[in-house]
């Protein structure tokens, strides 16, 4: 019986060791099939003809309106309107109190910030017109902001600011760094 026993073991071990040896065989680390299992994936989706409403508290604040819109899934969710975007903001009484167009923007969803690229224009009520080749906007602060050269007219005033500039969003103050231009000032100045 222990010589029996003995046997059945040897064979047991025989065929572990055989049936592993298969295993072994059958792994084959392929670097690649690895690596795009493990690398980080950017989820985007995609929309067209968008038209989208940004209330505050039953308030409507702003409607924007693009071609095209990209939603980017990374550590900071955006969204991307690479073939131009349009925005009507909206005073208290839901009256348009500036418009804004851009060829390209995007909308960083947990800052409340956008960062508007290539030939914006922000023009008011009154016609106030301000231009930048690139724009930051902070919703919470309504506000525009810029390191970079912007240019704002007005009927009475042309100013241009190579240093950047802060205006609020619907451009009642405007503040230039190192700013350079034109103001006419009346005959009853010129007097005195």
């Amino acid at each position: 019986m222990t010589k029996n026993f003995f046997f059945r073991i040897n064979n047991f071990f025989a065929a572990a060791t055989f049936t592993g040896c298969f295993f072994i065989m059958g792994c084959e680390n392929d670097t690649k099939k690895i690596n795009d299992w493990s690398r980080d994936k950017t989820m985007t989706e995609e929309a067209t003809d968008i038209v989208s409403y940004l209330s505050d508290h039953g308030l409507m604040k702003a409607k924007l309106t693009a071609p095209y819109m990209l939603r980017v899934l990374t550590d900071t969710v955006y969204l991307e309107f690479p073939k131009s975007l349009h925005i009507d903001f909206y005073d208290s009484s839901k009256q348009i109190e500036t418009r804004l167009d851009a060829r390209y923007g995007k909308y960083f969803e947990s800052l409340n910030k956008a960062h508007l690229k290539d030939s914006v224009v922000v023009i008011n009520v009154k016609g106030d017109t301000l231009t930048s080749p690139e724009l930051w906007w902070d919703q919470n602060k309504r506000m525009f902001y810029t390191d970079s050269i912007a240019q704002y007219h007005t009927k009475d005033k042309q100013i241009t600011g190579g240093k950047g500039m802060q205006a609020t969003q619907d451009l009642s103050s405007v503040i230039f760094k190192e700013p350079t231009g034109t103001v006419l000032v009346s005959d009853s100045l010129h007097q005195q």
